[in-house]
């Protein structure tokens, strides 16, 4: 008797299982037709996929709690008690966000372009035509951290060290995700460097203290352990980000040599590719959520008390908002997606983020504007929170 069609099995989404992770668009696809509204018994979580749905969930903080985690592996029924802002409801969000702003300021950040396209050519020009390069490895994971520590004054001497740290906060095993001793001491590690470069900053006189992210938390109404918490979320957060999209920007812009010759060749549509690229192959697909109350949505009633998944990479799939949504089109005019997030939780990094990505596509096209990926030798990275690549090798 043969198999029945694909369409006709029961849904399975699993955002821990690394086969399903290469190519999740079809189960996607049926769980915003079939089941927008999607329950998984064995593990015990809820899911949204619409972007309307996610949307509203990520604006809807009252219902769609980040207190209690963000991540399926630690959503838990105990708010976690942390000082780390995305792990807050307002008004305590509201507070700690306002405060970290005053630090984190859009000038800050725009005064670092230079700084960005002079370490995006130092990357890059190791990489001679007709040489195999990693454009993750060598390129998209050191560039953040060391903007990154850069931006924060975390002495240039230990940049490697932090970005080592970062990593390993990332690593996952079967069954238990990124609960795992080796993911809880580097969190640990870093905590602890972090705290310590505080409290060395701070005991410098005011005139010895330097103008950049550190010195500004200290100088906000943040409580020393705030300080450090955001760093840490900083640190964590903007490195993974952009690594993971400039892979992606990679592996996808060689799939579609049209596109990558139209941005070299009109390098103006660059900010266009990054929404694309954050739309198509968004590096964090899922957020998670804890159900603060019960909601009833396309007649499917979440309890109050649930795990929730918020699938914003299914969401930038979504038909119902982009006509098209399975065609890559870096000429595409995007007004909204929920890559960043949306409403009180819209990521604070967001502006560094897409100015690193866009003078890194930039620089990479001028150094190389074709390339060939070697598929045999590259090599996926995959969490339930975190969808990218590990090596892209490329030549």
């Amino acid at each position: 008797m043969s198999s029945p069609p694909i369409d006709r099995l029961p849904i399975d989404y699993d955002p821990t299982d690394a086969a399903l992770d290469v190519a999740p668009y079809d189960v996607w696809r049926r769980m915003r037709d079939e089941a927008p509204v999607y329950h998984h018994e064995r593990l015990g979580f809820w899911a949204l996929s619409r972007y309307d749905d996610v949307a509203m969930a990520l604006r809807d903080t009252a219902t769609f709690s980040s207190a209690h985690g963000n991540v399926l592996e630690f959503l838990s029924e105990q708010e976690l008690q942390s000082g780390m802002m995305i792990l807050t409801d307002p008004p305590a969000h509201t507070r700690l966000r306002s405060q970290v702003a005053r630090a984190f300021t859009v000038r800050r950040t725009a005064r670092l372009e230079g700084e960005i396209a002079a370490i995006c050519d130092d990357l890059l020009a190791p990489w001679t035509p007709g040489e195999p390069f990693d454009l993750v490895q060598d390129f998209g994971a050191l560039l953040p951290s060391m903007v990154m520590t850069r931006l924060l004054g975390v002495p240039e001497d230990d940049g490697e060290q932090v970005r080592t740290v970062i990593d390993t906060m990332f690593y996952a095993l079967p069954d238990v995700g990124m609960f795992n001793d080796v993911a809880g001491a580097a969190m640990g590690e870093l905590d602890a460097y972090l705290t310590d470069l505080l409290e060395r900053r701070a005991a410098l006189p005011a005139d010895d203290q330097a103008d950049d992210l550190l010195s500004g938390l200290l100088r906000s109404d943040l409580t020393r352990r705030e300080c450090v918490e955001f760093a840490m979320l900083l640190a964590t957060a903007g490195t993974e980000t952009v690594g993971r999209l400039i892979g992606w920007a990679a592996v996808l812009l060689d799939q579609h040599p049209d596109q990558r010759a139209l941005l070299a060749a009109d390098p103006s549509l660059v900010p266009r590719a990054v929404e694309e690229l954050l739309r198509f192959e968004g590096p964090s697909p899922v957020q998670g959520r804890w159900t603060k109350r019960a909601m009833t949505l396309h007649g499917v009633t979440i309890p109050a008390g649930s795990k929730v998944l918020l699938l914003t990479s299914s969401a930038g799939r979504d038909e119902r908002a982009y006509p098209d949504a399975d065609r890559f089109d870096v000429r595409r005019v995007i007004e909204h997606h929920v890559s960043f997030g949306y409403g009180v939780h819209f990521c604070l990094g967001a502006a560094l983020a897409r100015l690193e990505s866009r003078v890194a596509l930039t620089a990479l096209l001028a150094h190389h504007p074709t390339w060939v990926v070697e598929h045999e030798r590259s090599v996926r990275a995959h969490t339930s929170t975190v969808r990218g690549w590990e090596h892209v090798h490329v030549h």
